[in-house]
């Protein structure tokens, strides 16, 4: 059963060096890291030396020049291999803010060394404990004091703020109540954490391995030259970068759909219970059967939404349906999977249990299915505002 990309696949020379690195990284890596909570370094810095880390920085600046598609492929390979791309994926869909809004003296600054590995660019500072995901209520401010800001605050679920040099931050630099639009006064920050005084990072435990924390900045100073683009216009830098990581995030969860439907396709033909098959059984088949169309399904709106990013035209209804649909696939294979192995399935030996609990983190994050609906309902169907 072949479930990559077809020949004509314009990345599949990609996929194919994708998949011979991450056989480097097998299971037994995965879990050692996972029992003690560790930062898998020496898989990403594999990442980075193969470039595939600096897919869509430009030439120019020491990067492949990829195109959206191309780091999608990178990302659904991994995680097709059994590995876990959530340890790196945000240099990839943060690039789009820097490449968008950051100035030609940024870029300069910053991408050669991203590109080289030397400048490690994974958090992204966002979603505060108050707000969640209404971004435009944040807390977090920036206050101009010459040629520096002062910025107090605290963010949450900034995963990879302990392994990462840089992290894009957004707050507010005009009060909520001072704005004409509530989306309006937010500013977008490059933060070097590698020399920032007030800044305090508290890792958060939760059921995988992801490197999550909370971030606190008590009068943190970052340069006056670290703002992206133009002071107050923050918030729609950010959504510039939202549709990109929705389809990367899409593209994982089909990686990890591919990678339950392989092993549970592979063990229901091997396992024989009653004399036969338990693949011949339609109870165990049909579950994998559908989860598999699911995936295809999904699949292909991510394809056009990815086509659509890259000619320049709004790709948001196929940015967040994909976003959605593969993570119900990458959970219905999981759930598939899991059943099809049995108590199999729970042992950490077959890593099952280390995917699913992966995979399900997708169905919250980056955004909630429940406000992906009220996207559609409002943006694509036409109905009135739900929240």
């Amino acid at each position: 059963m072949d479930m990559h990309q077809s020949a004509t696949d314009p990345h599949a020379e990609i996929r194919e060096e994708v998949r011979k690195l991450c056989a480097r990284f097998p299971g037994e890596y995965w879990r050692e890291l996972d029992s003690r909570r560790g930062y898998p370094t020496e898989f990403v810095d594999a990442l980075t030396e193969s470039g595939y880390l600096a897919a869509l920085i430009p030439e120019e600046f020491g990067g492949a020049g990829l195109p959206l598609s191309g780091a999608a492929a990178i990302l659904e390979e991994i995680q097709a291999s059994g590995c876990n791309g959530a340890a790196c994926h945000a240099q990839m869909y943060i690039m789009g803010t820097i490449l968008r809004h950051g100035s030609q003296a940024q870029k300069a600054q910053y991408l050669p060394a991203i590109a080289e590995g030397k400048l490690r660019l994974q958090a992204f500072g966002v979603t505060e404990p108050t707000s969640g995901t209404d971004t435009t209520a944040l807390r977090t401010t920036a206050r101009r004091e010459g040629d520096k800001y002062v910025i107090n605050g605290q963010k949450i679920w900034t995963s990879r703020a302990e392994h990462s040099d840089l992290m894009l931050l957004l707050a507010r630099t005009t009060p909520r109540d001072q704005v004409a639009k509530k989306t309006e006064g937010l500013s977008t920050f490059i933060v070097d954490m590698r020399t920032a005084k007030g800044l305090t990072i508290r890792p958060i435990r939760t059921m995988m391995n992801h490197n999550s924390c909370e971030v606190f900045f008590d009068n943190m100073e970052v340069p006056a030259e670290n703002l992206l683009g133009t002071e107050g216009k923050g918030f729609r830098y950010i959504l510039d970068g939202m549709n990109a990581e929705r389809l990367l995030i899409a593209a994982e969860c089909i990686g990890d759909a591919k990678w339950f439907t392989a092993r549970s396709a592979a063990y229901a033909k091997e396992r024989v219970l009653f004399g036969r098959p338990i693949g011949q059984n339609q109870g165990v088949q049909f579950p994998i059967a559908k989860a598999y169309a699911q995936m295809r399904a999904a699949e292909a709106i991510v394809q056009k939404g990815l086509a659509k990013f890259e000619r320049g035209e709004n790709c948001g209804e196929e940015a967040n349906m994909g976003k959605m649909l593969a993570a119900e696939a990458s959970w219905a294979a999981g759930e598939a999977c899991v059943n099809t192995h049995g108590g199999f399935g729970f042992a950490e030996e077959y890593d099952i249990e280390r995917k699913f609990r992966e995979t399900r983190l997708y169905q919250v994050a980056p955004i909630s299915t429940n406000l992906i609906l009220s996207y559609i309902g409002e943006h694509v169907l036409g109905m009135p505002r739900s929240y």
